[in-house]
């Protein structure tokens, strides 16, 4: 005990006076390298300006220290640190607007010039200078290398095709010109999985043969298993997927383990850019330690104190054991709504292969038919204790688009309507069973094909199952590997499917409304319209629905649109084709996404919206904020 003692008191007498040399906003975790002259002083480190994070709400300014634990399932899973540490040019904020984060500032003109200004002064977390040099290096040598980019500058940076002028003015400035608006770049740019339009130059320029002898590259990348020195620098390139130690970055915590391992360990970026009101660099939190853990025991992990902070891998139906334990293993557990459009959607195939199920799909009458057949207010009591929202797929209600037309439309449930329209198709012969006939004879049989990763999908398809029945279709599930289901469903094998809706339950007037037009192959609804946009042609097939034609032709009014005000009016004719029209058939919405979070962990919100994009999922919250109450 006295040993113990004695050791506490030999820390806190030492650390203060490095501390207090590196400077008062310096992290102890750092202070001795800088008293040591391994690191800038503080003020050295930081750009010019920085940015400063007020702490507002239930938020607090906090102290420097610790470590927080958190569960992944595969190694893979690295990239979830650059999610969750959320630097990003700009980032959206807690109420979904978009500010500069790493930019100091951003200038635009008609929604078609961006003028950004990088801070003077930042570095990445090896200390390099972070300039326009960085970006000047993607755009020419990495971009529009066709070597390392066949295909060229990402969607996201081309305007019916058109790429943008890009011109360096600077060293902290760069302009980014298109000759119409381009509203998809800056939601790119604050993506969970971001548009990244810079590279770590002086890293990367030893791997490029623009900037090193190629042979010799080539004979290096032999050596590390690489085809040629394009698949080496290709490989050793990748911010997002974060398992290149060496790569430089401006997250907040920096991984210092090499994959394959069990137990990675992110150390703070010591010239990260955001300090707190009160001049102390973010982030709060010195280290965190990924452990990999089997994704199903990670819930019972979670349970027993092994996670500071764990969402991902938790479903709701984990609530019950996780509260049951909170206090023996001191931890909280919050329950945040989900962002999606929907939980649990139906996708109809409408490009499904066999001719009679098509022409059903696409019969709004037999769509609607099907979602007046689902008694969803008791998939929400049996399934979700009552929490969640019986609802079309469609905007949430934090979304300022949101209408409770659209959340209801064709939801209640309404067996004499459904069977109504039902016989109104034709469809009025049943076999033994009483399950109604097709024309061409075969039983009304509907395959619904699940990812088969959980048994919630299973367990609400029982109880769509014993309703539609009721109506005379009989419903029969098929769990089989998410990609092999994907691949069925883009081929027009599979007849319909049931997976997460709309992925942005909360846009805004000026969020691109793509999601709702066949213009992605991961539309399950109409995959092979999808495909045909998504290819220019090249493959798929053109939509030949009136609706789909014309919510395709509302999105290209959108994209000429100048105005907010018009944006609206648009976003709105098209929320009102998809409620009425039912492409897909949403089950239930705003479903709670378990969050546990040590008892002793600050800042972490009690209420908040569990949503990829926007908001990175924990990333909008900002965990570098995060601080242990220790």
């Amino acid at each position: 005990m006295m040993r113990s003692l004695l050791l506490f008191v030999a820390v806190v007498l030492a650390l203060p006076t490095a501390a207090i040399a590196a400077g008062p906003g310096e992290p102890p975790y750092l202070a001795e390298k800088v008293a040591a002259g391994l690191l800038p002083a503080l003020a050295e480190r930081l750009p010019d300006p920085p940015l400063v994070v007020e702490m507002d709400g239930e938020r607090s300014v906090g102290r420097h220290g610790g470590t927080l634990n958190i569960l992944m399932a595969r190694s893979k899973d690295v990239r979830q640190m650059v999610v969750y540490g959320y630097a990003r040019l700009v980032r959206y904020q807690r109420d979904y607007e978009i500010v500069p984060d790493i930019l100091r500032d951003i200038e635009i003109q008609n929604g078609r010039i961006f003028t950004l200004h990088l801070r003077a002064g930042h570095r990445w977390s090896d200390g390099a200078p972070f300039t326009t040099e960085d970006i000047r290096y993607w755009w020419e040598d990495v971009a529009n290398n066709p070597q390392l980019s066949p295909t060229g500058p990402r969607i996201e940076l081309r305007i019916d095709g058109e790429l943008p002028k890009v011109e360096i003015i600077d060293e902290t400035t760069v302009r980014f010109t298109w000759s119409r608006p381009n509203p998809k770049f800056l939601p790119a740019l604050a993506a969970a999985s971001p548009l990244y339009i810079y590279r770590p130059a002086h890293y990367l320029k030893q791997f490029h043969a623009r900037y090193a002898d190629e042979e010799s590259l080539n004979k290096l990348a032999r050596e590390k298993g690489q085809r040629n020195w394009a698949a080496l620098h290709n490989r050793m390139d990748n911010l997002y997927r974060n398992d290149n130690v060496d790569l430089p970055t401006l997250q907040p915590w920096v991984n210092t383990t090499r994959p394959p391992a069990e137990r990675f360990i992110f150390v703070r970026n010591p010239f990260f850019h955001r300090v707190d009101s009160e001049g102390r660099q973010l982030p709060y939190i010195d280290q965190v330690v990924m452990q990999i853990a089997n994704g199903k025991i990670i819930p019972a992990k979670t349970g027993t104190g092994e996670s500071d902070l764990q969402a991902r891998y938790l479903r709701f139906d984990n609530y019950t054991f996780l509260k049951q334990n909170e206090e023996r293993n001191g931890y909280k557990t919050l329950l945040w709504r989900n962002g999606k459009g929907s939980h649990m959607t139906l996708f109809p195939n409408l490009n499904v292969q066999d001719p009679v199920w098509r022409t059903l799909f696409r019969d709004v009458r037999f769509r609607r038919a099907l979602s007046l057949a689902v008694d969803r207010n008791e998939v929400n009591q049996l399934i979700y204790f009552g929490l969640a929202i019986p609802s079309q797929n469609t905007v949430l209600p934090q979304s300022p688009l949101f209408r409770e037309s659209y959340q209801k439309a064709w939801t209640q449930f309404d067996l004499k309507e459904a069977n109504r329209l039902l016989d109104e198709l034709g469809l009025t012969e049943r076999n033994r069973e009483g399950v109604r006939l097709l024309p061409d004879g075969r039983p009304a049989e509907i395959i619904v094909e699940t990812a088969g990763e959980s048994t919630e999908q299973t367990d609400i398809l029982s109880l769509v199952h014993d309703t539609w029945l009721k109506a005379g279709i009989k419903l029969h599930s098929k769990p089989s590997q998410r990609d092999v289901v994907r691949n069925r469903i883009y081929s027009g094998e599979t007849m319909m499917s049931i997976w997460e809706g709309l992925e942005n339950g909360l846009p805004a007037a000026g969020t691109v409304p793509e999601e709702l037009a066949p213009t992605h192959q991961i539309h399950y609804q109409w995959p092979m319209w999808g495909q045909f946009m998504e290819t220019g042609g090249r493959s798929g097939e053109p939509a030949d629905m009136e609706e789909p034609r014309r919510l395709l032709a509302l999105l290209d009014e959108w994209y000429a649109a100048d105005d907010r005000t018009r944006r609206r009016e648009i976003w709105h004719k098209m929320l009102e084709i998809w409620s009425d029209q039912l492409f897909t058939i949403g089950i239930i919405s705003g479903d709670m996404q378990p969050v546990v979070v040590n008892a002793k962990l600050r800042n972490v919100p009690e209420q908040g919206m569990y949503t990829w994009d926007p908001g990175a999922h924990l990333g909008v919250y900002s965990p570098d904020t995060f601080w242990f109450d220790t």
